[in-house]
């Protein structure tokens, strides 16, 4: 339902208590509530607009940003402004601008996400802007209380982010993913679709999750350091770390309020080592893993240009925030080889993540794909400091750093990368020399029984 009048709206007030119940509110917000299931006198059932007014209240300050919230087969993008003031917080609306995202093509692959016991929405930034709450109360989880948070701070997954990865990199859904509801013993299988804006990119994920029949079998003797090791660390570190980084990456985002510039600063700093600390706990788990006896990978046909192409878009973002460009292989190439394709996709993103950290300014990161003596390969080039020959075997031995006092990195990721490569049958090799950047290439056994494009960008 939307509120009468749509296109006439000007700006909507509302007032809600220390509690977050809605104690006032103008018609259309009210209604937007009421379409939500909730009313005046209760909870505040918006969840996008629930976990705004919980910041401001957390952090007490103004909070301002634009928000998108579900509204039957549409959205409704409305610009939230929640000002704490004393034991209530007043929110005013505007905007109200009406937007039908664009159905993902490969949506009708999916089961119904719906119709499972649980549901859930996360934007494009990965954060929780929906979970069921009835389903939620009876599994013993708060869901006003992930709204904001990243995905992994409701589940964990049994293989990390590594099948979120791959469902924005292919823009398709991901199927049957274990996963253990986060605070509990319930082992769940978890869906997704995924969903584009009307420009085809990536905007977000609609998923459900559904109470497996049973645990996973049971691990091999091989296995046990690995499971334990990962369920301390989301005990310990993830949940906590998570808050830490969104906490600070609010008052980072400078919001009109009394937040001096000193403090926006701190804030990024402490966000920035969030991150460094949960990039080293997803390392650690991925390094007990990849050590223990057995380890494999699922080998199939893969396209290296394609997922070169994916990996950086991925990382276009953070390339666009560091002045950097990136030039990738062309649309039509095609490179066929053997691999995983996450694992592929995890190389390549350390690797192009690497190139923008220690890129200048100004400078451009090349990314060339192709086919050499019958191993496929992939190349990526920056024009940073370089690294020194008698450095070069270093910095893929664990937790080794050419200069640790650089911000960034935990020495495990060129280790993780190379040993990934090798269980492809593949290698990760590093040419560089002083002050003339560094060209680190993935090579993986090429694929000849498909046609093979040789020639690079």
């Amino acid at each position: 339902m939307k509120p009468d009048g749509l296109p006439e709206i000007p700006v909507s007030h509302a007032l809600i208590d220390a509690t977050g119940r809605l104690i006032a509110a103008d018609p259309a917000i009210e209604a937007l509530n009421d379409a939500a299931g909730g009313t005046i006198g209760a909870p505040l059932a918006v969840p996008p607009l629930a976990t705004i007014v919980r910041l401001a209240r957390r952090l007490d300050i103004l909070v301002s940003r634009r928000v998108t919230v579900a509204d039957g087969e549409s959205d409704l993008e409305l610009w939230v402004r929640a000002q704490p003031e004393g034991d209530e917080t007043r929110l005013a609306i505007s905007g109200w601008r009406e937007v039908r995202p664009a159905a993902s093509p490969t949506a009708s692959t999916v089961g119904a996400p719906i119709d499972a016991e649980l549901r859930w929405d996360v934007d494009a930034a990965l954060r929780l802007t929906f979970v069921s709450i009835d389903a939620a109360r009876r599994w013993g989880i708060d869901a006003i209380a992930l709204l904001g948070q990243p995905l992994t701070a409701l589940f964990a997954f049994s293989d990390e982010m590594m099948p979120i990865l791959d469902a924005i990199a292919r823009q398709r859904p991901f199927e049957e993913q274990r996963a253990v509801v986060r605070g509990t013993d319930r082992h769940v299988i978890v869906d997704a679709i995924v969903r584009q804006d009307a420009g085809g990119a990536f905007a977000g994920m609609v998923g459900g999750a559904q109470t497996a029949d049973t645990e996973p079998a049971a691990r091999a003797p091989g296995d046990a350091p690995t499971a334990a090791f990962t369920q301390g660390l989301d005990k310990a570190l993830r949940a906590p770390l998570a808050r830490i980084i969104a906490n600070a990456d609010t008052i980072n985002a400078a919001p009109d309020g009394p937040v001096g510039d000193g403090y926006t600063g701190y804030a990024a700093d402490i966000a920035n080592a969030g991150r460094h600390l949960l990039g080293l706990v997803d390392d650690l788990v991925d390094l007990q893993g990849i050590e223990r006896d057995g380890f494999s990978l699922d080998v199939e046909p893969i396209d290296l240009a394609d997922i070169a192409r994916r990996a950086a878009g991925l990382l276009a973002v953070r390339a666009g925030n560091a002045e950097v460009a990136i030039a990738k292989p062309l649309e039509d190439m095609r490179v066929p080889a053997h691999g995983d394709f996450r694992r592929v996709l995890q190389i390549l993103v350390n690797l192009i993540g690497n190139a923008i950290r220690y890129s200048p300014a100004g400078s451009v990161v090349m990314i060339a794909a192709g086919v050499a003596h019958g191993q496929a390969f992939a190349t990526v080039s920056d024009q940073g400091k370089g690294i020194a020959v008698e450095d070069q075997a270093r910095i893929f031995e664990k937790f080794e750093r050419i200069d640790p006092s650089e911000p960034g990195g935990n020495g495990l990721g060129l280790y993780i990368a190379r040993r990934l490569a090798s269980a492809m049958a593949g290698d990760l090799v590093v040419e560089s020399a002083p002050d003339e950047g560094a060209r680190f290439t993935l090579t993986l056994p090429a694929d000849p029984a498909r046609d093979q494009d040789q020639h690079q960008p």
